[in-house]
Parts: structure tokens; C-alpha cells; sequence
């Protein structure tokens, strides 16, 4: 049944996001209703896996612990981001940035990009996979190019061609994997599970499968040096599809890089896929942490910092052991403090209708509760205790030690200019005094989401359910 909601709701809902020609707040009503749905079929889904292990539906879906925690992330996220869409579209409407018409399409695509996500964390096969990910792209390519603007849609046309480009690469990966099973006959077990359980696979034709999945899906994670089309299609987007593209589908197609690297280690050993990510993680620290530094825009800020964020847990992965566990924990704490930043940031650029920092002044008077729930994003995000991503830093800090010093001590350095540059931004935007920005929030529909995703960060940091740690220990032993 709550396979059925993850598909069915989200389609229907497109479809009627489609027919609604006038009352508007409806459709951001049921957008947050069914999103709502969705989160607690995926939390339904997640505790049976915690409970029993891996649950299987109508020979096309399957979720095991590492996909449970990932449809966690979809889910709740995917909610945060609807319910924050009502308010921050009223608003554009208010200023006259858009109209109606537009809205429908957004909650349209909106709710087939979940689908789409929620598809690819559940599916059974690895084709499937692909196709769903590759849907993320057409739905969301759109929605980059929302505003009509040459620079909105000179970021989706880039958006559309890398990725399409890297997810023909990671499609070869794919047919490389599948030979065993289709060489011998065992088209029925083009599934995660079937291909796992055939085995021979040529260590040699494994090492290659696996860089080309690496290339092709961490194009759509955002791994240097595939990462160009990231900093300008989540500058551009509406900033609720930001969140989504960062908090949300980096993790979706990481997923996909961790299945495959499941199938090359069973073949190849774990060495060279760990060497693999090793070199695009810390390639991807080192490559945010320059650019943040000089940043000069603050959408385009966040974005690095999710590619820098997805190269700290490929380190996790390429460490290995506890490493994988915090990597895991990590890209939790990402996506509630990557959300949290986004749509926060989406309450400045409401107000001050610039994402340039230069513009961007006397938040904390401007946008008192605003500039507080930013202030924690950027806390937790830098890795501040007692926030959680300190503990997974640390921890994956401790796990490279004894193998990999130097890749360390490259990580901490790397991380230190991070937080120096991330905080030179923010105080720069928090601090001072703006007279020509009349000050007040933006309505409660624009805070009530980022209460909720910073209750939630913080009590995570805090404390981690004993079912979610389940979750967690069973997905990282294979890594």
C-alpha cells in the first residue's frame, strides 16, 4: 500500500495541479497534504525495514536499509519543500514575478520530480534506476528555466546536456553490470538483488562498469569535475527545487554510485572502488572550498557547499568502515541543514530580490527570524557542535587516519577555508543595517517549514532513534 501512494499520489496530483485554473492556494494545499502522505508512507516503508529487513512489492519495488534512509530524506525534505512552495509562489505572484499559469507548472513538475526520486530509491532494478533519474532531469530541467530569464534558461539547457551526457555514461556502466545476467540468459534477474546473487563478473570489466557509473551518476551528484551545471541550475531555480536538487537528488543519484559499488567490490575487491572515491571526494572538497571563499553570490554559495558536502561523504565511502556509517549519518544531516539554508535564503532573496551578497545587508534586522533559522544553517552546515556534521566530520576524519594521512590533513585544511569563507559571507549579509528595506518577515508559511526542518536538525544532532541507527549499521557494513 504505501508503494501505491509513493506512485499513484504524486501522479494524480500532477495531473489535477494541471486542471486547477484559478484558486491557486489549492494547489499549495495539496501539495502539502499529499506530500505529507508521502513522508509517512516512506517513514511506514523505513520502519519495516528497520524492523524486518529488506521489503519487496509487486516485483518491481525493493527497499533495504541504505534505501530506506535515503527515502527518509526524499520524504521529508520533499514535504518541507512543498509546504514552504505555497507561501514563496503567493509572494512572486504578490510582486508580479509570475502569474497563475505558471504556478500549474510548477506544482505539476513538482510533485512528477518526486516521483520520480521516490521511484528511483524504491526500484528494484538497476534500469529502472536510470530511467527515474533521467526523469529527474526532464521534469526539473523545466522548472531551472522557471523564470523565463536568459541566464534561467541558459542554466537548464547546461543542466539538460551534462547530465544527460553523464547519465549515457553511467547507462554503459549499466549494460556492463547487467552482462552476466544477460549474457547467461538471466534477463529475470536484472534486479540489485539477482545481480549480486549471479556474481562473475570480469574484475577488469568491474573496475571499468564502475568509473563509468562513478562518472555518469556523480555528473548528477555533483562530484568535480562533473559539477559545472550544479552552481548555476540551483542558483536559478525557484528556491524550493533548490533544496530538492541539493538536499534531496544528490543523495538519490549517490545512491545509485553506492549500489554499483556494492556489485564492483563482490567482483573487484574494495580497494579500487574506495581509490575511486577517495580521488573524486577530496578532488570535490578542494574544488568548493576555493570557490567558496570567493563567492559573490549566496545561492551559488549553497551550491558549493553541497559539492563539497557530497566530497566529504565519497571520502566517508573511500575510508571505509565507521567511515561509511558517518558518510551515511552525514548525508542526513546535509540535506536537513541544506534545506534549512535554501529556503531560508529564499525568505532574503523574497525580500531583498538580489542573491547577490553585495546587496544583501542587515538581515538580522530586516529578517529578525530569518536571520537566526540562517544563522543555524550555516552552524550546522560548518560543522559548529553540537550539530551533527561535526560528529560525522570527526568521525570520518578518524577513520582515514591510519591509511591516509595526507588525504586527511589535505580534508581538515580544506574544510578550514570552508568555514573562514562560509563565515565572511554570513556576517557579511547578518550584520550592518539596509534603509532602503522596509524590515518584517514574509508571512508565517515562509517560517513554519524552517522551524520544522531546524527542530528536526537539532534533535537529530542530538540524539539519533535506535531504529534509524539500525538503519544505519545495516547499510554501511558492505561498505
Amino acid at each position: 500500500m504505501a508503494f501505491l501512494l509513493l506512485t499513484i499520489l504524486p501522479l494524480a496530483a500532477s495531473a489535477f495541479s494541471l486542471l486547477v485554473k484559478k484558486r491557486m492556494s489549492s494547489l499549495a494545499l495539496l501539495a502539502s497534504a499529499v506530500s505529507l502522505v508521502e513522508l509517512a508512507a516512506a517513514v511506514a516503508i523505513a520502519g519495516t525495514v528497520a524492523r524486518y529487513g529488506n521489503v519487496s512489492a509487486f516485483g518491481v519495488f525493493n527497499v533495504d536499509a541504505l534505501g530506506a534512509i535515503v527515502l527518509l530524506i526524499v520524504g521529508f525534505v520533499g514535504f518541507a519543500a512543498s509546504w514552504y512552495s505555497g507561501s514563496y509562489l503567493k509572494a512572486e505572484i504578490g510582486k508580479g514575478v509570475i502569474d497563475s499559469g505558471r504556478v500549474r507548472i510548477y506544482f505539476a513538475l513538482l510533485h512528477l520530480f518526486l516521483l520520480a526520486m521516490f521511484f528511483a530509491v524504491t526500484s528494484a532494478s538497476p534500469v529502472f534506476v536510470w530511467i527515474s533519474i533521467e526523469a529527474t532531469t526532464l521534469s526539473t530541467a523545466f522548472l531551472v528555466s522557471f523564470y523565463h530569464k536568459p541566464a534561467a534558461i541558459e542554466a537548464a539547457w547546461k543542466y539538460l546536456i551534462i547530465n544527460s551526457v553523464g547519465l549515457l555514461l553511467a547507462f554503459f556502466g549499466t549494460l556492463l553490470f547487467l552482462y552476466p545476467a544477460l549474457g547467461a540468459g538471466h534477463a529475470g534477474d536484472v534486479t540489485w538483488q539477482g545481480l549480486a546473487a549471479i556474481g562473475h563478473l570480469d574484475p577488469a570489466i568491474a573496475r571499468i562498469a564502475f568509473i563509468f557509473a562513478v562518472i555518469g551518476y556523480g555528473t548528477k551528484v555533483g562530484l568535480a569535475p562533473m559539477h559545472t551545471w550544479l552552481p548555476d541550475a540551483h542558483s536559478k531555480a525557484p528556491v524550493p527545487v533548490s533544496a530538492l536538487l541539493s538536499g534531496v537528488l544528490l543523495n538519490v543519484a549517490f545512491l545509485a554510485v553506492l549500489r554499483f559499488k556494492a556489485l564492483a567490490d563482490a567482483a573487484a575487491g574494495a580497494g579500487f572502488s574506495r581509490g575511486v572515491l577517495l580521488f573524486f571526494g577530496l578532488l570535490s572538497l578542494l574544488v568548493a572550498a576555493f570557490i567558496i571563499f570567493v563567492q559573490k553570490n549566496y545561492k551559488r554559495l549553497l551550491a558549493y557547499s553541497s559539492i563539497e558536502h557530497m566530497g566529504v561523504a565519497s571520502l566517508g565511502f573511500g575510508f571505509g568502515g565507521a567511515g561509511a556509517f558517518a558518510a551515511l549519518l552525514h548525508m542526513i544531516y546535509h540535506s536537513l541543514a541544506k534545506s534549512l539554508l535554501f529556503l531560508s535564503s529564499g525568505n532574503i532573496f523574497l525580500k531583498y530580490s538580489s542573491t547577490k551578497i553585495k546587496n544583501v545587508a542587515g538581515v538580522a534586522k530586516t529578517l529578525p527570524a530569518t536571520a537566526a533559522l540562517f544563522v543555524i544553517g550555516f552552524l550546522a552546515i560548518a560543522g559548529v557542535p553540537p550539530f551533527g556534521i561535526f560528529n560525522t566530520e570527526f568521525s570520518i576524519l578518524a577513520a582515514g587516519v591510519k591509511d591516509h594521512l595526507v588525504i586527511v590533513i589535505v580534508m581538515l585544511a580544506a574544510l578550514a577555508l570552508v568555514f573562514a569563507g562560509f563565515l565572511r559571507h554570513v556576517v557579511a549579509m547578518i550584520k550592518g543595517e539596509s534603509k532602503e528595506i522596509a524590515p518584517g518577515e514574509n508571512g508565517p508559511g515562509t517560517l513554519a517549514p524552517l522551524v520544522v526542518i531546524a527542530a528536526a536538525l537539532l534533535a537529530m544532532s542530538l540524539y539519533v532513534p535506535s531504529w534509524l541507527q539500525e538503519l544505519l549499521k545495516a547499510a554501511s557494513t558492505n561498505f
